[in-house]
């Protein structure tokens, strides 16, 4: 007779999985609005749309994302309770340009070999995202690959999605020339152009460099500036509309820089004429910018360079919105202005 196979002689431990879920499950639970349905463990996540039967016209909003190559960095830091931030951020703080409150969130998880105690430490990060963006985590997977990936591989990707009244949808339509642009700091280089980052920068560091401490860096180690997970805004700026600040469109800052995000939130006949040196550039992007030798116009293109996300808004506004947002914990800079133009970014030297 020919010796049997089992699932797990071929790479795949349910069991391990199981194991896994149970770790988990406390950390899921602790990011459920009241409308989340049902438990862990689910063939769908429940989530109940009662709140939109008070809107004129709800329309969903979703988002879908990955950590790209910051994982990289993290696997040889050995570093993995604050990826599952950046993977939260990256798609919530994109459906908050809408306007949108994110209401849940599904990630994906694949894996070389599953260990329990590693995912854990992943799902506590997610966990913690959703915590700060005020979404529940509904479901997910946890996707074993052997002989795909090596055993101590993984990779990162989620869905969020949220939900926002027609009439108070934030877009490009209210936009015009006058207008002003304030920027919210970022919290370094958040999950943008790590590629880049590891060939010019940190792959040519040795660990015990890695884990210096320096003051340009606000006296962390270029390990923790160059892992800080991304900053969710969406708290801030959900509140600020709450009060009634009139935002007229917000651009999310991600790949691409601010040259090629803050122009998709301009009209027709509009430029945005932003400052440069009208803000602090983070320790550690003005080192990786460094270490590549970037010239200004790609680096601008490539990084955000300290702004995470822009706010275009009247100037009689700027003041109130600006003084809200630092209230709620938020460092605001006045960063330019709307011109007329075609739908561009240029920079002036402030």
């Amino acid at each position: 007779m020919k010796e049997e196979i089992s699932y797990k002689d071929a790479g795949v431990d349910t069991a391990e999985g199981a194991r896994a879920v149970d770790k988990i499950k406390a950390s899921v639970k602790a990011t459920y609005r009241p409308e989340v349905l049902g438990d862990l463990g689910g063939f769908g996540g429940l989530f109940s749309l009662a709140k939109a039967k008070d809107m004129e016209d709800p329309i969903l909003v979703s988002g879908t994302d990955g950590v790209g190559t910051k994982l990289e960095l993290a696997k040889r830091l050995n570093k993995h309770n604050t990826v599952g931030i950046d993977l939260v951020a990256m798609c919530a703080n994109d459906i908050l340009v809408s306007g949108a409150e994110p209401l849940f969130f599904l990630d994906y998880i694949a894996i070389g070999k599953l260990d329990a105690e590693f995912v854990a430490q992943v799902v506590a990060g997610v966990a913690e995202g959703c915590m700060q963006a005020g979404c529940s985590l509904i479901g997910g997977e946890m996707a074993e690959h052997p002989g795909v990936m090596q055993a101590d591989d993984y990779d990162l990707s989620g869905f969020c999605v949220g939900l926002v009244d027609k009439p108070k949808m934030l877009d490009t339509n209210k936009v015009q020339n006058g207008d002003l642009i304030l920027g919210l700091a970022s919290s370094g280089l958040h999950s943008n152009g790590f590629s880049l980052v590891r060939r010019a920068y940190s792959d040519t560091l040795s660990d015990e460099e890695l884990h210096t401490h320096y003051d340009d860096l606000d006296g962390k180690s270029i390990a923790e500036a160059l892992l800080a997970p991304t900053r969710i805004y969406v708290k801030p700026i959900l509140s600020a509309l709450k009060a009634g600040l009139e935002l007229k469109a917000l651009a999310h800052i991600t790949g691409g820089g601010i040259t090629e995000n803050l122009n998709r939130s301009l009209p027709k006949g509009s430029n945005a004429q932003v400052k440069r040196g009208a803000w602090k550039i983070p320790g550690i992007i003005q080192r990786v910018i460094n270490a590549a030798h970037l010239s200004e116009e790609e680096a601008y293109k490539t990084f955000n360079m300290g702004i995470g996300m822009a706010i275009i808004c009247a100037p009689e506004d700027a003041s109130s919105i600006k003084e809200h947002l630092e209230a709620a914990g938020e460092t605001v800079y006045a960063i330019g202005e709307i011109v007329e133009g075609s739908q561009e970014v240029v920079y002036l030297d402030d």
